[in-house]
């Protein structure tokens, strides 16, 4: 087990409510390749996908998996509360229904969705099923500030302290081995490049190149999967570093809009060899979840 200062952490209840898909004034989605599209996106209850489940080949942009959540209350005419909710609430963070018929009924976080600025929950099939748009789910956050005893080259963001644990993290030599699903270069990293920071939202793995997605074998991603980025880092924004690597969990479906892909929320990441990826074909995070509660 890899040594964090979680004792000095802080938990803190953040809020939000179940938000509603989105139409625009046109239905149509545009590919690279000029072909029109009519699919549906983000928000909602996703009822049929879920953490686990195949991120690609689906008639689906951006689709986020089981129930998406905001914050619509503007402080001083500005959007705070939100802010709150999608920086500090972490993978992994207990969520809580205060309200409506599946009050009571507790999921987990599983990832952050930017542009949208949705904060995305786990939760039983039985519980979708009694949730309706607009009731508010509160999320004890904790995580935010974690850091690793001995690695001060790496990282730590949007990770709840209990997930690390079960990830399967090892020292070994003064670095720390990682299992991951995948290997994904930079160069095909698209939107969400240029952000500031990394403490919330995502960015995308662009699958358009066929000779990349068959070299990496990145067709069968899957909602969850923990991921390698190499040549990235992500400590102060998302830019391409030689040598650096960013792990990340696959937060949302693939896409069909150029610059856009299946998107990965960073969760470490260290610019000088510090981190190595280990291939584990299991490395998802429905095994992380399926170890907090067996």
């Amino acid at each position: 087990m890899v040594a964090t200062n979680r004792d000095k952490l802080i938990k803190q209840s953040v809020i939000g409510e179940i938000t509603s898909p989105l139409g625009g004034a046109s239905p149509y989605l545009v590919d690279p390749d000029g072909r029109l599209s009519h699919l549906p996106g983000v928000g909602g209850i996703t009822y049929n996908l879920v953490i686990g489940d195949p991120a690609c080949g689906l008639a689906a942009d951006h689709v986020e998996p089981g129930v998406s959540i905001s914050n619509f209350t503007n402080f001083h005419g500005q959007p705070g509360p939100n802010r709150a909710l999608n920086q500090y609430a972490c993978v992994g963070n207990q969520a809580y229904v205060v309200s409506g018929e599946a009050k009571g009924e507790v999921g987990r976080v599983t990832g952050k969705h930017g542009g949208i600025e949705h904060v995305l929950i786990d939760f039983p099939q039985e519980t979708l099923e009694k949730l309706v748009i607009g009731d508010k789910i509160q999320v004890r956050a904790f995580g935010t500030g974690l850091s690793l005893n001995g690695h001060p080259q790496v990282t730590v963001m949007n990770l709840d302290p209990d997930v690390l644990e079960k990830m399967g993290v090892v020292e070994k030599e003064g670095m720390l081995q990682v299992p991951v699903t995948h290997r994904v270069p930079a160069r095909i990293m698209g939107s969400g490049i240029g952000q500031p920071h990394s403490f919330s939202g995502d960015y995308d793995i662009q699958l358009f190149d066929r000779a990349t997605v068959e070299e990496f074998g990145l067709d069968d991603l899957n909602i969850g999967d923990f991921v390698a980025i190499i040549d990235a880092e992500a400590a102060f924004g998302r830019v391409y570093r030689s040598g650096g690597v960013v792990i990340g969990i696959v937060v949302h479906s693939n896409c069909v809009l150029a610059g856009h892909g299946p998107g990965v929320m960073s969760i470490l990441s260290a610019a000088n060899g510090a981190i190595v990826p280990l291939i584990d074909a299991g490395a998802n995070l429905r095994r992380v979840f399926d170890r907090l509660t067996g």
